[in-house]
């Protein structure tokens, strides 16, 4: 099978990615960011989680959470592209919700085969949000690292780096057992679930660990059973890649045009400093970089719905160069943003801090380089 013309980036695709950046320059200007996540600029202060539910019922409104959803579970099917579409507008908007976390989330259980994942499905399409949490506390992002285990029925360890961890409704668990991994579905209201915030640099997303204190799983509630839970989350992890990578692209994108509109209108020598070489060139070579990097993110998503077998490589590549490109284009920003640039009243600390946060989420550039060459070159 081979990929259809501009990534199946159909006219369906366009209209809801048009759509989604005008709601969201709307409803979330980037004044009204800055007052939502940086109230507070105390660097002792406590983890936050500041984010507007209202928004987020809009979003749920506007059918965001189907587009990922099959229809079989009552959502929209859409092709990936369309996903990656909305969440290069989210990283554009630099939007404090659930979105990524869910999305990733709803990836996850497209490729489970447990009794509840349809049911679970349906009900992300209709606004309950979801995260994952599989991370162990070294911080390995390899499938079988976990330190969270699942015995007679119990789940007992923890999950670490779980993203969105209080905005989430139900973790999607990866647990240890003697036959093997598999995949459960915990609501974080399940006595004997403990969340504890973490303190992170990212001022539009939190961040938790979990630890599972004994916690009753029962069978409606495994997703993937005892061995099948590898399988499963490789088959899904190139499109958890992809979502970042979009993510990057789209925050990516908003500090080359900030920061090209301010080159346009500060002077300095007499002239707008967007004169100069020492300015443009950089944000020439950040634009390059910015499309390369969302080809490439466009690639993983199409791929895979049509060459799911490309997928991993290309999902890892996207990865790559999104965080290449997002690092970059951060430093940028802030450089030619002269003195306000370092200021906490300027916007582009909040990219900064997100596009951090998205670089190494799931491994940096130099991880997925790794792994790239492990799955093409078997070193």
């Amino acid at each position: 099978m081979t990929q259809p013309k501009d990534f199946g980036f159909d006219a369906d695709a366009a209209l809801l990615r048009d759509t989604a950046r005008q709601f969201l320059l709307d409803q979330l200007p980037t004044e009204a960011l800055h007052r939502l996540v940086a109230s507070d600029h105390d660097p002792h202060r406590a983890p936050t989680n500041n984010w507007n539910p209202a928004l987020w019922r809009q979003i749920v409104e506007l059918g965001w959470t189907t587009v990922a959803v099959p229809e079989t579970a009552g959502g929209a099917g859409l092709p990936l592209v369309a996903l990656a579409a909305l969440a290069e507008e989210v990283g554009r908007a630099a939007l404090p919700s659930p979105f990524l976390a869910t999305a990733a989330a709803t990836l996850v259980l497209r490729q489970c085969q447990g009794a509840g994942t349809r049911d679970l499905l349906g009900e992300i399409a209709a606004g309950r949000t979801a995260t994952l949490a599989i991370t162990p506390r070294s911080g390995a992002w390899e499938t079988a690292a976990c330190d969270l285990y699942l015995d007679n029925g119990k789940l007992h360890g923890s999950a670490w780096y779980v993203q969105d961890a209080a905005k989430a409704e139900v973790l999607i668990a990866k647990a240890a057992h003697r036959d093997g991994l598999a995949l459960v579905a915990v609501p974080v209201t399940a006595a004997g679930v403990e969340l504890v915030p973490d303190s992170i640099l990212d001022l539009t997303r939190d961040q938790a660990h979990v630890h599972f204190h004994g916690v009753a799983v029962d069978t409606a509630q495994i997703l993937a059973a005892p061995g099948a839970g590898a399988a499963t989350l490789d088959a899904a992890w190139p499109g958890v890649l992809t979502l970042v990578a979009a993510d990057l692209c789209g925050a990516g994108e908003w500090l080359l045009q900030t920061t090209a509109e301010y080159a346009r209108t500060r002077e300095q020598f007499g002239r707008t400093i967007g004169f100069f070489q020492a300015i443009k060139h950089p944000l020439v070579n950040l634009m390059i970089q910015l499309d390369h990097a969302r080809s490439l993110t466009y690639n993983a998503a199409c791929a895979l719905d049509h060459e799911p077998e490309r997928a991993p490589a290309l999902a890892r590549m996207a990865k790559a160069a999104a965080a290449d490109a997002g690092a970059f284009g951060a430093s940028r920003a802030i450089q030619f943003h002269g003195g306000i640039g370092f200021t906490w009243e300027c916007a582009v600390h909040l990219y900064t801090k997100r596009q951090k946060h998205n670089q190494i989420l799931y491994g940096d550039a130099s991880y997925q380089r790794a792994r790239l060459a492990e799955l093409l070159f078997g070193v």
